[in-house]
């Protein structure tokens, strides 16, 4: 039932999206939109394909799928139309509950059966859950006990800003040649500092997977894909705290400024700067 309720969500959703022409042809691939809707491929192909057989989409012989520029009217049409509310995030609110008994230290072993009660899930979507969250580190599955939660460390966040910092500058050095004038100007357009308190803060983080991946190295790729996904959930975490997001949109946009001037000596200073300061937060628990 969860499945359905999920697929009519991205269903109207994607319908909406085609009416404002915001679907280019690289995204309408499974593995794409299964990461923009932080899902499975499941409820994606459903979604993919009610939308063939009612004429949005169509695929070429290669199997690509291509927009029917014919039916845009209707999905104009479509998208005025009530949209479903999008079910219950149960991904976001037990990653929430998780890195809130994280940041207290606790190390705890968690059952499915009481779990899945607390969270009105299925286990069999909570063990979804937490498989995904395990590639993530923050839990481990010891077979007989349980999945072990991941307690935040301090010493463990500073010896992984340590390392993280050298590989970064690195990557900086090594994607010089490789970075769209584009690419950094939407990322610098995506950070913006709110003009009053009630405006709602708009923050890009992407600068930092971008510069890893032109880098074009497979070991810093791979230790950032390795190690890195528990921190990227804390950092999440902290900019939800107004000040620590606005001081990095800050600190982002004298490091895009930098690069689109290729000042590269005062980007990696910047960089530097921003790696080893920014996180206000996560360096007063004291672990």
């Amino acid at each position: 039932m969860q499945i359905l309720t999920l697929t009519s969500y991205i269903k109207a959703d994607l319908i909406a999206r085609l009416s404002r022409d915001e679907l280019p042809p690289e995204s309408l691939t499974l593995a794409a939109l299964s990461d923009h809707y932080k899902v499975s491929v499941t409820p994606i192909y459903h979604a993919i394909n009610e939308l063939i057989e009612e004429g949005y989409l169509y695929r070429e012989k290669n199997r690509r799928l291509c927009v029917n520029q014919d039916r845009i009217g209707d999905a104009r049409t479509a998208a005025l139309s009530p949209q479903p509310a999008p079910p219950e995030d149960h991904f976001k609110r037990i990653t929430d509950d998780l890195l809130t008994m994280s940041l207290k230290g606790e190390s705890l072993f968690l059952r499915e059966m009481a779990s899945a009660k607390k969270y009105g899930i299925s286990r069999t979507s909570l063990r979804n859950i937490f498989n995904r969250l395990a590639g993530d580190g923050m839990l481990e599955h010891v077979p007989r006990r349980g999945w072990k939660l991941r307690s935040f460390n301090q010493h463990d966040l500073d010896a992984f800003i340590e390392v993280r910092v050298v590989l970064e500058l690195k990557a900086l050095d090594l994607a010089k040649g490789r970075l769209d004038r584009q690419v950094l100007q939407k990322i610098l357009a995506g950070n913006q500092v709110p003009a009053t308190d009630d405006e709602p803060l708009q923050i890009d983080n992407s600068l930092h997977e971008y510069l890893i991946k032109q880098s074009d190295n497979y070991y810093i790729i791979s230790f950032f894909d390795r190690h890195g996904r528990y921190f990227d959930l804390l950092f999440l975490w902290e900019s939800n705290d107004r000040a620590a997001a606005i001081q990095e949109i800050q600190q982002h946009q004298r490091i895009l400024a930098a690069l689109l001037e290729e000042d590269w000596k005062t980007a990696r200073k910047e960089l530097e700067f921003h790696l080893r300061s920014n996180h206000p937060v996560l360096s007063q628990l004291k672990r």
